[in-house]
């Protein structure tokens, strides 16, 4: 029997939505365009990812939602775990938090097989949860308990953008990942949009986990601003739990994300005069001013942890997917609404303008300066000015490396 041929699939597993179809809302930050299927129909006519981590599907108006479209034939449950839109899969999620005593609160995603498993897992958070419509609400559990209910239910269990300095295991929760959880029962990490497997590179218990990249999308713009290339037979859960355990020839062939300098916090920022650390960083108190209200960079604390750790240098397993800095489309200047359109309209999707459009056709849609931008941002070569403190960066308006 010949074996089936893998496939390129790029996952963006950490979407929002905003509102249900009825105008409830769902994550309050979200845009209120983040609804079930719009985000099902962005995927597919856009941006291209065939697998979405739609992480809001505990909600039970959210679940209204799914049940409708399942019942009008519009989209199907696939043998393999996941809801099945065109060529798109979506995948059942959850992002939950938790505060364990004398700790700060944390997230964690949980995706599950099945509609009446998530179901289910709704009944079950409903006994703990002051408000399981919303997204990311605080559960009154311990973390073990949780990932145990997870994975008695065959579901995946992620801790979420692990770094940075708000509501996650390594910025504000713990600093070693079996403080609070079982690591043999982690199915992957989630960097965020701070840090890149280098960086993490520097903690070692991370060694043996596989890593991913997603968008965290408040709306539907970004979704795809960070994504994993995989090897799988088809889009579904089952595949991508193979992926993730690199089992059957299925893997992780790539992490696509921002360079870290494009992050939120990827340095330490002083609340008090709104300055960046420089090269010659401190953690407790602002060169600049001299305050002490910082909100502590992911470098910093990776640093930090790495030290704790016993590393210094960061450390790339033989099979660590490569990393690649790509800065989305939505960054790149020259790219408006208008050059957008134009460029969708001739090649389809987000996807194959980044991957496989070649920049001679790209130029003869664009202006070829636009198309010099995208061909620097597939290489990582453009030029970055650092975000911190919660305000993104941003590529430099002249574009290229100095």
């Amino acid at each position: 029997m010949t074996e089936q041929p893998l496939s390129r699939v790029f996952a963006d597993l950490h979407i929002h939505i905003g509102s249900t179809s009825r105008g409830e809302a769902v994550k309050i930050s979200g845009s209120r365009e983040l609804t079930f299927n719009r985000i099902a129909q962005e995927a597919v006519h856009r941006k291209g990812i065939g697998l979405l981590g739609i992480i809001d599907c505990h909600s039970p108006g959210v679940q209204a939602d799914i049940a409708n479209c399942l019942e009008s034939g519009e989209m199907a449950e696939i043998a393999g775990g996941g809801i099945r839109y065109q060529d798109t899969t979506i995948l059942l999620g959850s992002e939950i938090e938790v505060k364990e005593p004398d700790r700060g609160a944390a997230h964690f995603l949980a995706f599950l097989p099945t509609f009446a498993l998530m179901r289910d897992f709704t009944s079950w958070m409903s006994r703990h949860m002051r408000n399981v419509q919303l997204s990311s609400q605080r559960i009154y559990v311990s973390t073990r308990e949780l990932q145990r209910e997870v994975k008695a239910r065959g579901g995946l269990f992620i801790p979420a953008h692990i770094f940075t300095p708000h509501k996650s295991l390594y910025g504000s929760c713990a600093d070693y990942m079996s403080d609070v959880l079982d690591p043999g029962e982690v199915d992957a990490v989630e960097l965020g949009l701070s840090a890149d497997s280098a960086m993490a590179g520097l903690i070692p218990e991370l060694d043996g986990l596989p890593f991913v990249t997603n968008s965290d999308a408040h709306s539907l713009g970004k979704i795809g601003r960070e994504y994993n290339e995989m090897r799988l037979l088809e889009p579904s859960f089952r595949e991508l739990a193979l992926a993730l355990k690199k089992r059957e020839g299925r893997h992780i062939a790539a992490n696509y994300g921002l360079n870290p300098l494009l992050g939120k916090y990827h340095r330490t920022y002083c609340l008090n005069c709104g300055s960046l650390a420089e090269e010659e960083r401190s953690t407790e108190r602002c060169a600049q001013c001299g305050s002490t209200k910082l909100t502590r960079g992911v470098m910093d604390r990776i640093e930090e942890l790495g030290a704790l750790q016993g590393r210094t240098e960061a450390h790339m397993p033989n099979d660590r997917p490569p990393y690649f800095y790509q800065v989305p489309l939505e960054f790149v200047p020259g790219i408006g609404k208008s050059a957008m359109a134009k460029l969708l309209g001739r090649f389809g999707t987000e996807m194959n303008i980044l991957h496989d459009a070649p920049e001679e056709e790209i130029a003869k849609t664009v202006p070829a300066k636009t198309a010099e931008m995208i061909a620097r941002a597939r290489e990582g070569k453009l030029t970055l000015d650092a975000g911190g403190g919660g305000r993104y960066g941003r590529v430099a308006k002249s574009g290229a490396d100095a």
